[in-house]
């Protein structure tokens, strides 16, 4: 695997950016692309250091030395305007990513940073001054992909859909989205009740309920719909398992069209799924890679998806309730809604993760969402409280 080198810029180039003088803007953008490389940096040495395996720790290594010319670039065009390099300090995205990486090992986040790469890959189009820098993230971008499955070399020629490298993360995805559905759910379901000025039991006893009602809701869609996924591909793999008993040949030359169709020579092809179709869980494997999409490795389990989608909605879903244990009428709606928005901003931010948004806009996107929700419910409480008094 290579990594590329930062591509030489022509003299006629740096003759013609030395002889225009910078804008606010482009300063601007020169301070951007400073921090978002620092944040490279940062963020594959951290793999580096989470990683155990020496070859992946190295490759980790050559990225951060990549990342390092690319800051050095934007550094050197800023003292070259009179202007100050930014001090640096990791971004909570990286931190989190570290994290992530130390706790659940580097496998779990590389799809989340190669879609960060292929993020920093279109910002630089039509930067003049980051000429060659596109080119370099994406092979930044290749490289991370090609880590992620840890294939073999007849695995790799095979290839897995996009989806299957992303289910590494997806565990973890469907975790903070559950967060953030119970915690939306049940702050709108308590604002609603206080807007129509339930007495603190009662709001708490319709907190409790909405938490529990919405969580085994949750548990039970999930487990459904996994079941249901689930019986759907096994039963797609057995009717690929009875095809390859009564006719193996066919399924043979099937695969061959496969791989030529991917673009390896006919007879290298014909060689190739012969010797897969030789060995029957080999041949069942890749049948169901290469002609359903399958991972027969990844089918998930129904029970694993309902309790995380049990656990994530409670953790969400209790925090508009609990200053209700705790404090009285006034002081309890003040901090039951101090703590949801915290959370929602605390849950957006998070989410940008995985949406390579910027925290704090994706934070105060979900805050506003929440808000909006939480004012309806809390209008509506309120008119049909009116109405039931008057």
């Amino acid at each position: 695997m290579t990594v590329h080198g930062e591509t030489n810029v022509s003299d006629e180039q740096r003759a013609t950016h030395a002889k225009t003088k910078p804008e606010r803007e482009d300063l601007g953008r020169y301070r951007a692309n400073y921090l978002t490389e620092m944040d490279g940096i940062a963020l594959y040495r951290s793999l580096a250091a989470a990683e155990k395996d020496e070859k992946r720790a190295a490759i980790f290594e050559r990225l951060a030395r990549a990342e390092e010319r690319h800051a050095h670039r934007w550094a050197r065009l800023l003292q070259a305007a009179g202007e100050t390099v930014p001090v640096y300090r990791p971004s909570a995205r990286v931190r989190v990513l570290g994290w992530l990486a130390r706790a659940l090992g580097t496998q779990r986040v590389l799809p989340i940073i190669s879609s960060l790469e292929a993020r920093d890959q279109a910002g630089y189009l039509g930067q003049p001054e980051a000429s060659g820098l596109p080119a370099e993230e994406r092979a930044h971008a290749r490289a991370l992909r090609a880590m992620e499955p840890q294939l073999t070399g007849q695995e790799t020629i095979m290839g897995r859909e996009r989806w299957h490298l992303m289910s590494r993360a997806g565990s973890l995805r469907a975790a903070v989205f559950g967060i953030n559905d119970g915690l939306v759910s049940n702050f709108s379901l308590v604002m609603g009740f206080a807007g129509a000025e339930a007495r603190p039991e009662y709001i708490l006893l319709a907190g409790v309920a909405g938490l529990l009602a919405g969580a085994f809701s949750m548990a039970a869609g999930d487990y459904i719909s996994m079941s249901a996924q689930r019986e759907l591909f096994e039963q797609q793999i057995a009717m690929e398992k009875q095809e390859l008993e009564m006719s193996p040949k066919e399924e043979e030359e099937e695969l061959s069209l496969i791989y030529q169709a991917k673009g390896i020579p006919e007879e290298e092809a014909n060689l190739l799924a012969h010797r897969i179709i030789q060995n029957p869980k080999t041949a069942i494997d890749t049948l169901a890679r290469e002609e359903l999409g399958l991972d027969p490795s990844q089918l998930g389990s129904p029970w694993g998806a309902a309790a995380s989608s049990f656990f994530a909605f409670i953790l969400g879903a209790s925090v508009p309730v609990l200053p209700y244990l705790v404090f009285s009428k006034n002081t309890a709606l003040l901090m039951s809604a101090s703590w949801s928005c915290l959370a929602l901003f605390g849950v957006g931010a998070l989410i940008s993760i995985f949406t390579a948004r910027g925290p704090l806009s994706s934070g105060l996107r979900m805050l506003g969402i929440g808000l909006l929700a939480s004012a309806i419910t809390f209008c509506v409480g309120w008119l049909l409280g009116v109405s039931v008094a008057g």
